[in-house]
């Protein structure tokens, strides 16, 4: 299964780095550019715990109930597009 996008945009979503990330995750930077790029797959564990990190957990949620990768990237998007100053645009 592809998620790394999703993952990444959870990510960039926070602010955060991929070494700000992987500090907080306690594992190496090189791993969170693997999982992004889907070339490693993360255990249900770090991946919840990338969510919690990243306030994603929607993402979490929707990915889980089946909502395809490319309508959760979307809509995140939207979120970030969208939302300026208060009021979305």
């Amino acid at each position: 299964m592809k998620y790394g996008a999703i993952l990444k945009a959870a990510r960039v979503r926070s602010g955060l780095s991929q070494e700000e990330l992987a500090h907080m995750l306690h594992i190496n930077q090189s791993d969170v550019s693997k999982y992004e790029s889907d070339r490693k797959e993360p255990h249900m564990s770090l991946f919840r715990d990338w969510t919690a990190l990243t306030q994603a957990q929607d993402v979490m949620v929707a990915f889980i109930c089946g909502m395809d990768g490319l309508t959760i990237l979307q809509n995140m998007m939207s979120v970030v597009t969208g939302f300026i100053g208060g009021w979305f645009i």
